[in-house]
């Protein structure tokens, strides 16, 4: 079973789906931060809150999402997935009130998670099959990085086009009436991903037999969460979102450090975008032909350093060479992490058929910034104005990123023995 792979298309179609799901609810809060609080009239800690909510919603869903993972086909839970995500975007694009906002963030986390996370990880995992899983998640990371890229480029250039006047002189009417074009037309792409996921993503009959199990018994959950790894992961993979999740403020640093308007402020987002998909390649074709495992704790030890750059402070207006120079050595850390941490669970002898179930419990921890990280961030910015705030948030990065390191590094110490 582990030898065959899914071909190349399933993979694309995959990478497309990965990061479309997400565009509504992250990715256009992080190309167009600045936009965002002003057209919704909220502030970084009501922002963070609405995150946070849709972190609730996931970590009550993450249990069950990974065992229907391991029960169903992924391509038709991926598709289900990305249609209910799209008619969100309807909500959205009303502008509604904060606490419809708080209603849709929860609908978004149980469409984006319960439905769609652990059976993209699954799928991943088949296509890499015995030997290629660094490949296979770098390649996933790093074509997600591509395609939010893609959305933020046609995201800011949709905004511009709608805006009449000077983008520093426009009014908040005129920003909504630009950005709510991006929704729209965002919304509608997503929504026709699904039906490519739906027609195209398919495998051969027997793999697609191979991989899903008639039942999920209580035996074999409790044998997932024996395994060492799993609990090593868990820690891993929070640290890691805690990285990933504080590059949304990026474009905000942007506008309240470096003084760059609206549009260059999301000129700065979408330029983080096009990086990923260069350090997810990159690192997946490095990391199969090494020890994944090393690369992992590697890329813990890269973000703390540029984490500690921004939090000193040294990084002002005058320091523009610098800021771009730092922005690319903490995403190279963060986005190498984020393409290697499920890469390593073949090396942690997690059975391909209970992936659902790992991913689950490993999920449960993991992907707890989701509830704290926004609101954390949004804190520590509205309580110290400017570029406190912003060094701030980065001393977090750098608490999360040692102790990352620390997790990593055992990992490799446990199963250094496997290539």
């Amino acid at each position: 079973m582990s030898q065959k792979k899914a071909p190349w298309h399933f993979l694309l179609v995959l990478i497309l789906a990965g990061e479309s799901v997400f565009i509504l609810p992250f990715v256009l809060s992080r190309v167009f931060r600045p936009t965002v609080l002003e057209v919704f009239q909220l502030d970084n800690w009501q922002i963070g809150v609405c995150q946070s909510i849709y972190g609730m919603v996931a970590f009550l869903f993450y249990p069950f999402g990974g065992p229907l993972a391991d029960r169903l086909a992924p391509r038709k839970l991926i598709a289900v997935a990305l249609w209910m995500t799209a008619l969100g975007g309807l909500v959205y694009a009303s502008f509604p009130s904060f606490t419809t906002l708080k209603f849709l963030y929860g609908y978004w986390g149980f469409t984006t998670i319960f439905l769609f996370w652990a059976p993209m990880i699954k799928a991943t995992r088949v296509w890499g099959g015995s030997n290629s899983q660094g490949k296979a998640f770098g390649f996933l990371d790093g074509g997600r990085g591509l395609v939010g890229a893609l959305f933020g480029t046609m995201g800011v250039l949709i905004f511009s086009l709608f805006i009449v006047s000077e983008v520093s002189q426009a009014s908040v009417s005129e920003s909504r009436h630009a950005f709510k074009y991006v929704v729209l037309v965002s919304s509608a792409i997503v929504a026709f991903v699904g039906l490519l996921v739906w027609f195209f993503m398919k495998i051969d009959a027997q793999l697609e037999k191979d991989i899903v199990l008639e039942k999920i018994t209580v035996s074999q959950i409790r044998e997932v969460s024996r395994l060492p790894s799993v609990w090593l992961l868990m820690i891993i993979i929070l640290c890691a979102y805690v990285g990933y999740k504080i590059t949304d403020v990026f474009s905000l640093y942007a506008q309240d450090v470096m003084l760059y308007d609206q549009v260059q402020s999301a000129q700065v987002g979408t330029f983080l975008l096009f990086v990923r998909p260069i350090i997810g390649v990159l690192i997946g074709v490095v990391a199969d032909r090494t020890r994944v495992t090393l690369w992992l704790v590697v890329s813990f030890v890269v973000s703390f350093f540029g984490a500690v750059l921004f939090a000193s402070g040294i990084i002002s207006a005058s320091a523009t060479a610098l800021f771009f120079i730092s922005i690319l050595i903490v995403a190279s850390g963060v986005y190498a992490a984020r393409s290697l941490y499920f890469a390593v669970m073949k090396v942690g002898q997690i059975p391909l058929v209970l992936t659902g179930t790992a991913v689950g419990l490993i999920s449960l921890v993991g992907y707890t910034p989701d509830i704290f990280a926004g609101p954390a961030m949004g804190y520590l910015l509205d309580n110290a104005p400017g570029i406190e705030g912003h060094q701030h948030v980065f001393w977090m990065l750098a608490i999360f990123s040692f102790i990352g390191g620390i997790a990593a590094w055992g990992y490799f110490q446990l199963y250094r023995e496997q290539k």
